[in-house]
């Protein structure tokens, strides 16, 4: 153990990640998740600002169709880099827990290399396969070459967030919570700046938007990667050593991170769905394709100030779930789900207030005026109708993936993503067209709580399960522990008696 101390930073660096097992939970919770909560805000903003300036320039809403056709794609390299960046960080913290921190840096430099890989497998795709993709996702004709142009920038550069974002994860373990904040901001500041810049002074459009987007995203990767390839005080390194690929340890950390990536393959799969039946029924309502696509668009866009925080609450008790299910402290563990579900539930009801108290002025930060704008207000309100109880069913389903049951996880995920809201998109509309008489867009905008409250049904199923286990672990361990202790004090009495 002490070589291994040795090796990833020194006994300084180990106090810093062992407290994961010692520090009261709800402390731990609040130090990890609020600055992971505030990194996913301002990662958030990426997206939004890119809708936002360009909404600015394009009043007739071309820009904001334009990032809503692209967010399905947007949305899927986001899952490329949670797959390894979460999946190991996952396995990361687990290794933590169980003493192994020798083992930290492998984890730490094949993550790097599978973030690297998947980004060269982008950018070739975007070259080499965008139309099919643009045929995909629903474009128009008249929205083609500026979405393949935006989709097309953004893959390119899509190594800077892979490493970046990925890499960001392994912060919070490294005990660098407020580190992982400020290295995000710093990105979506120059984000902001950037699209300002490019988009209203300089006037480049959609290239200038998805280039200063680009641009961020390598002024955030930059301190992170500076911090594990240089800063000495690190508790575990990325070394060229390390980063050697191993087969069966990438296997193990893509499985982990699988259930990140189903979450965003899922809101893709959605997101494709979604474009397709709004081009349906938008046809057919006063507002046109163009008009349904934007609001609706700017409705998603809204709601993702809600989702984000919810990932970033999760993000922060990633590490500490894992750190001591390795380490075997059971009921440390059920008190991390059990105060993360609270918060969950808490961020939910919070931004269910805010949609229905201020809908107005938060759908006006888009730049949407007048039908469209009636019509982005109403499915903002109806989106977060359950957010309370979305809260629980994405810290349940993520506790899963952070305590090494990937396929629970997986299966969770895409029950809200993709196996209720699906069918329920292309079901729900026509039903409830013709019992209730709501139009065929707002029947769209109604699957999405349906789908919320099904989804949050199987959660609880799995989670009573899971804390009946967790109970059943802790009440081993305690009785494996009295004989241990019987044993100790005999052994005192007779040592006492010679």
């Amino acid at each position: 153990m002490a070589n291994e101390v040795q090796a990833t930073g020194g006994a300084g660096a180990a106090k810093g990640t062992d407290r994961l097992g010692t520090e009261r939970i709800g402390r731990l919770l609040l130090e990890f998740s609020i600055p992971a909560i505030i990194s996913m805000v301002f990662n958030s903003l990426y997206n939004v600002v890119d809708t936002a300036f360009l909404g600015q320039a394009f009043p007739d809403g071309t820009g904001v169709a334009v990032t809503t056709l692209a967010l399905p794609v947007m949305t899927i390299l986001m899952g490329f880099s949670m797959v390894a960046g979460q999946g190991g960080n996952a396995l990361a913290a687990i290794q933590l827990g169980e003493g192994r921190k020798a083992q930290v840096e492998k984890t730490l430099g094949n993550s790097a290399v599978l973030l690297c890989g998947l980004a060269v497998l982008v950018a070739v795709a975007a070259v080499a396969a965008i139309d099919p993709v643009l045929a995909l996702i629903g474009t128009s004709a008249e929205l083609w070459e500026p979405t393949k142009t935006f989709v097309q920038i953004i893959c390119v550069g899509f190594v800077f967030q892979s490493l970046g974002m990925g890499l960001n994860n392994f912060l919070r373990t490294a005990g660098k919570p407020n580190l992982a904040l400020g290295t995000m901001v710093f990105g979506t500041v120059m984000c902001i700046v950037l699209n300002y810049l490019f988009v209203l002074v300089l006037g480049w459009g959609v290239a200038g938007s998805a280039g200063a987007t680009v641009l961020g995203q390598a002024c955030g990767m930059a301190p992170v990667v500076w911090y594990f390839a240089v800063c000495k005080g690190a508790p575990f390194r990325l070394r060229l050593s390390c980063c050697r690929p191993d087969a069966r340890l990438m296997g193990r950390i893509l499985t982990l991170g699988l259930a990140s990536f189903v979450m965003q393959v899922a809101s893709t799969v959605v997101s494709v769905v979604l474009n397709q039946v709004v081009g349906v029924y938008g046809s057919q309502d006063p507002i046109g394709v163009t008009g349904a696509l934007a609001a609706i668009g700017v409705a998603q866009k809204a709601t993702l100030f809600a989702i984000t925080p919810l990932i970033g609450l999760i993000m922060g008790a990633q590490p500490i779930i894992g750190y001591n299910y390795g380490a075997r402290s059971w009921q440390r563990v059920l008190d991390a789900l059990k105060w993360a579900s609270v918060a969950g539930v808490a961020i939910g009801a919070f931004f269910l207030v805010l949609s229905h108290a201020v809908p107005v002025q938060i759908v006006a930060l888009f730049g949407v005026t007048g039908d469209l704008e009636s019509f982005a207000v109403t499915a903002l309100q109806i989106y977060t109708l359950l957010y309370p109880l979305v809260g629980f069913q994405i810290v349940g389903s993520s506790y899963f993936q952070s305590s090494g049951q990937p396929l629970k996880a997986a299966i969770l995920e895409m029950t809200r993503q993709v196996i209720f809201l699906i069918p329920l998109y292309l079901l729900l509309p026509p039903v409830l067209t013709s019992v209730f008489g709501l139009t065929g867009l707002q029947g769209v905008v109604v699957s999405a709580p349906v789908s919320d409250g099904l989804a949050t049904l199987m959660t609880t199923v799995f989670v009573v399960r899971e804390v009946r286990k967790l109970r059943g672990l802790r009440e081993a361990s305690r009785v494996a522990v009295r004989p241990a202790v019987a044993a100790g004090e005999l052994g005192d009495a007779a040592a006492q008696q010679a």
